[in-house]
Formats: structure tokens, C-alpha cells, sequence
């Protein structure tokens, strides 16, 4: 069954239902054999189109028709939405605008600084996986970035795993109110944050932003604030549901984990097919037209949402053989989309890998195959990851 929607069908299919929470991959699967691109409703109703072929996700996400700023949109955007305060980051800027601020976060995540930042990633995987008991989301795969972003951002220890559970309740809130709260948490926060690094400053990258701020004028209050929050979010949970859906789905191909443990230059295509397939990302941030675009032989018009489905693309048979089953010996093992394409292509890419690297170096020794059991699954039309993840006993 087909639920491609031509232009104008007065009512949009609505592909996000109980059975794509259910199997979000398989439902993913049908709609890309059935048409690169579907003009479907979001669970709110919003009308996008999804993309969902690798040649197509590639090419729109490198394509400057698609602004990732909310201002094209020709009706409000209706989806997840943050207020200017946090707002102002470079997932919704184009130009010259994210240019500059992209500029001044790489110096962040420079070779040199990701090499420097190795052994205190290696140290902590290591003191979380001794100290592994019972669930390996709560015990090692949220605390790890937690600990490596929150030190490169200078969070204090006290303050990281509340700052987290605001932010997990705000990617996933049971209700608008809990939302609305969580929201005002992590922003009274961040303010809180900037204050007493602009009093005391570090050697950390807040201080470094923070000084791009009040010496050379080259931040807004609102973008210095925005930055901080972008970096602590997508910083911790993309790295940490990589990571418990990559270790889920390793434990499911025994020898393939006892070929890593047996040869460590396996780690790095390791970490590539955990990005391809476990990242928690089932589709882009989304994009507006500036101009009709054609896609898969369907006219998009301008201003309208498009999602790019990049969990559809990396799953695509016609880039990847056999795409549902996890294989870390993939000859071409980085020619997944996980990591976006483009000017928006993830900064942090050198720092994701280097943690999931000294997870997997941790984790090998202490863990079997089968070891991991219970996993419970939270799923939107956005993201799908692990909350929950058991050790088997004796695992």
C-alpha cells in the first residue's frame, strides 16, 4: 500500500501511527519502496514531505533550496520549537550567519583539541564500565558524554545530572506541562552558567565563547545562550542512544563481538555502523523550500517542511547491501548520512567517534555476547532510542 500524496490531496496520510512506533524501520522501509517522497501529516497534523532515498537525502542535504532557518516556512512551524533564547544555534541558521558561529564553535572540536581530550575520555569509560551493575543506559551510556561535554563546556559535577534530566524530559516529555517546566530549567540554567563563567572565566569552550561575546562583539546574548544549550543537548543524547542501540545490536552478532575483542583495528568500522545503524535519528532537522524543488519526480512547492529521512537513507538498499542487518566489516563504512552532509555536517563528528571508540575499548572485556537484555524503546516520528538496557545476569 502506497501512501505517496500528490500536491493538494485535501487530506494527508498519517504514516506516524502506533504500528511505526511499534517498528519504525520497517514502516520507514515500505515508504521508501513505495516513492522517494511522501507528502504526509506529523501526529499534530503539520503537512511535510518525507524523503526517503539515500541519492535524494544526499543531495538535498548539501542543497542551499533548503533553509534550515523557520522564517521560510510559508505557515508557522508547528513542530518542536524553542524560544529565542535557546533558539538562535546553528541548526536553524544558513549563510553567513551560521558560518560565523560555526566558525567560532570548531575551534572546539579541532584535531588537536579531540587528540588532548583522548585520555580523560578513556579514563572515564573506563571508572563507568568497573562500575557497571545493573542497567547500561542509566550506568555508563548516559554518563558518558554527559561527563565529556559537561567537562568541555565547564558544567560543575552537581549540576550535570539535573541539567540532564531536563533535557531528556524535554525531548521526551510525558505531558505539556512537564515540557514547559523542563524548558524553563535548562534555560534558567544555561543563564546561570554564562553568569558565573563571565565572572570567573576558564580554560574551557564557554569561557572561549563567551569571551567571542563581550571582546570582538561577534555573538548575540541570545546566540552565546543557544550555543551553550545546542552543544550540552545534541552533545550527549545523539553519542549516548548511538551507543546503547549500537552495544543492543552488537550483542545480537556474537562473532562479530568476538572479532572485535579479538582485533582492536576492527574499533574504527565498529563505530561507523553504530552510526549507520543505531544513531537515534530517524530524520533531519527539518528544512523549508525558498524555491519549488523536484524530487523523485514530485514538485515541492516553496515554503513548505520537508524531512529528510536519514535513517531511510541509511538503511536503502540501494546504497548499502543487506541494510537491516548490523555488519561491522562494511566495505564502505562511512558512507552513511548519520553525521549529516554538507554545511550542516555534525562538528562534533571527531569527539562522537572518540567517545564511542573508548566506550567499545571499555565495554569488550567486561561484556559477552547476549550479555545485554530488556531494552525498552522510546519512539516519535523524530528519533528512536534505548531508555533502558539490562546487564543478563552474569553478563
Amino acid at each position: 500500500m502506497s501512501i505517496h500524496s500528490p500536491t493538494g490531496s485535501p487530506t494527508l496520510p498519517r504514516p506516524f501511527t502506533a504500528a511505526f512506533t511499534a517498528r519504525p524501520h520497517a514502516v520507514l522501509a515500505e515508504l521508501r519502496e513505495a516513492a522517494p517522497v511522501h507528502h504526509v501529516a506529523l501526529p499534530d497534523g503539520s503537512p511535510v514531505w518525507l524523503v526517503t532515498r539515500d541519492a535524494d537525502v544526499r543531495a538535498l542535504l548539501a542543497d542551499p533550496r533548503l533553509s534550515a532557518s523557520k522564517r521560510h516556512a510559508r505557515t508557522p512551524w508547528r513542530g518542536f520549537s524553542l524560544p529565542p533564547a535557546l533558539d538562535a544555534n546553528l541548526l536553524n541558521m544558513d549563510g553567513a550567519d551560521h558560518l560565523r558561529l560555526r566558525r567560532l564553535v570548531s575551534h572546539g572540536f579541532t584535531p588537536r583539541r579531540v587528540a588532548a581530550l583522548r585520555e580523560s575520555v578513556e579514563s572515564a569509560a573506563d571508572a563507568l564500565a568497573d562500575g557497571l551493575r545493573e542497567d547500561l543506559v542509566a550506568e555508563f551510556t548516559t554518563p558518558l558524554p554527559l561527563t565529556v561535554m559537561c567537562d568541555l563546556i565547564g558544567v560543575a559535577e552537581a549540576d550535570r545530572r539535573p541539567f540532564a534530566g531536563r533535557l531528556a524530559t524535554l525531548l521526551a516529555p510525558p505531558d505539556p506541562a512537564a515540557a514547559a517546566e523542563a524548558l524553563r530549567g535548562v534555560h534558567r540554567f544555561l543563564l546561570e552558567l554564562v553568569a558565573e563563567r563571565r565572572a570567573a572565566p576558564r580554560d574551557d569552550l564557554l569561557s572561549t565563547l563567551i569571551a567571542a561575546r563581550d571582546e570582538d562583539d561577534r555573538l548575540t546574548e541570545d546566540e552565546l545562550v543557544s550555543l551553550a544549550f545546542l552543544l550540552l543537548g545534541a552533545g550527549i543524547e545523539n553519542v549516548q542512544h548511538t551507543l546503547s542501540a549500537g552495544l543492543w545490536a552488537l550483542s545480537r552478532e556474537p562473532e562479530q563481538w568476538a572479532a572485535l575483542r579479538a582485533d582492536p583495528a576492527l574499533l574504527p568500522g565498529a563505530v561507523e555502523e553504530f552510526l549507520r545503524f543505531a544513531h537515534p535519528n530517524l530524520t533531519a532537522l527539518r528544512r523549508f523550500t525558498t524555491e519549488p524543488v523536484e524530487v523523485g519526480g514530485a514538485i515541492v512547492p516553496t515554503g513548505e517542511t520537508v524531512l529528510l529521512g536519514l535513517a531511510c537513507a541509511n538503511r536503502d538498499p540501494r546504497r548499502h547491501r543487506d541494510p537491516d542487518r548490523f555488519d561491522i566489516h562494511r566495505a564502505e563504512p562511512t558512507a552513511h548520512l548519520a553525521l549529516g552532509q554538507g554545511v550542516h555536517y555534525c562538528l562534533g563528528a571527531p569527539l562522537a567517534r572518540l567517545e564511542l571508540t573508548a566506550a567499545l575499548t571499555a565495554l569488550l572485556p567486561r561484556l559477552r555476547p547476549h550479555g545485554l537484555t530488556d531494552p525498552a524503546w522510546a519512539t516519535n516520528y523524530r528519533s528512536h532510542s534505548l531508555t533502558r538496557l539490562r546487564l543478563a545476569p552474569g553478563g
